[in-house]
């Protein structure tokens, strides 16, 4: 079974509900809708690779996958470096819609990238429509406006968002890989009990909140609640962390699918022109 959902599970989803409801007719031919997805950016979760690069998910149970229209959360308990079992936060894979519009001069604020077939965002800018949407750097773009975009080149993408009306732009995408959701509480000293450096987790405090949360070494922060950190300095991440207030929620994902995407994605700047601004 694919780690993801598919497109295909998204759409019968819908296409299920709209029956019940009376609203639409079954497809006479299912074999059209988008493919089963089975590996990110060339990167498959093999157990060899996960046992090679990410050998704390390999004890992860997961349940059968659920089909729901717009997320997949799938849960587990990873056993941590000093032999204790932790609550795994849920993992998000999930395929979603979003809904675009463009700005005063005609762009939504994304950068797309091809690789593998694939179209991904590599940049959302501060303060675009695509920001306020919700699209995320590291997202795979599957459709637009009920077009498919696997296997089209950057040229092609582009051509066919300039096309775009400037309202109501349908997406539909998928979430990056074992990206995780993680809610913490601050001690008295005002410490949420974990360390880094270049964004990346180096250590964890021992019966911390970080800790009893399932927060683990040799992963990459990525959003402080809901904040965007990637491509942002340590001392401006901590300057983030510290102005929260006593709950803070982090998205953090293994390093090593990080570093990955940011291989075939990001240059330096890309990360300085990133989205990070505060959001409301």
């Amino acid at each position: 079974m694919s780690m993801y959902p598919s497109l295909e599970e998204l759409k019968v989803d819908k296409i299920a509900r709209g029956v019940a409801k009376g609203t639409n007719d079954l497809p006479k031919d299912l074999s059209l809708l988008y493919p089963t997805l089975n590996e990110y950016m060339g990167l498959e979760f093999t157990q060899d690779v996960l046992a090679a690069n990410m050998p704390e998910y390999l004890g992860v149970a997961y349940p059968e996958t659920r089909t729901v229209s717009t997320v997949h959360e799938k849960y587990g308990t990873l056993v941590t470096p000093d032999g204790t079992a932790s609550q795994l936060s849920p993992l998000s894979h999930g395929v979603r819609e979003l809904v675009l519009c463009k700005d005063a001069e005609g762009k939504i604020g994304v950068r797309v990238k091809d690789i593998n077939k694939g179209v991904f965002v590599s940049l959302v800018t501060k303060g675009s429509p695509a920001a306020i949407a919700g699209l995320k750097f590291g997202d795979q773009i599957l459709q637009i406006n009920g077009k498919y975009v696997a296997g089209m080149s950057l040229d092609s993408v582009h051509s066919l968002l300039k096309r775009c009306p400037s309202n109501g732009i349908e997406m539909i995408v998928r979430d990056r890989p074992y990206e995780r959701t993680i809610k913490l509480h601050k001690d008295s000293a005002n410490r949420v009990g974990f360390q880094f450096k270049d964004g990346e987790i180096t250590a964890v405090v021992k019966d911390s909140s970080a800790a009893r949360n399932g927060l683990l070494i040799n992963h990459q922060l990525l959003e402080v609640n809901g904040q965007n950190v990637v491509g942002l300095k340590d001392s401006a991440i901590t300057e983030i962390v510290n102005e929260c207030g006593d709950r803070i929620t982090i998205t953090i994902m293994p390093s090593f699918v990080y570093k990955h995407i940011i291989k075939s994605l990001a240059s330096n700047l890309v990360t300085k022109l990133m989205d990070h601004s505060v959001p409301v």
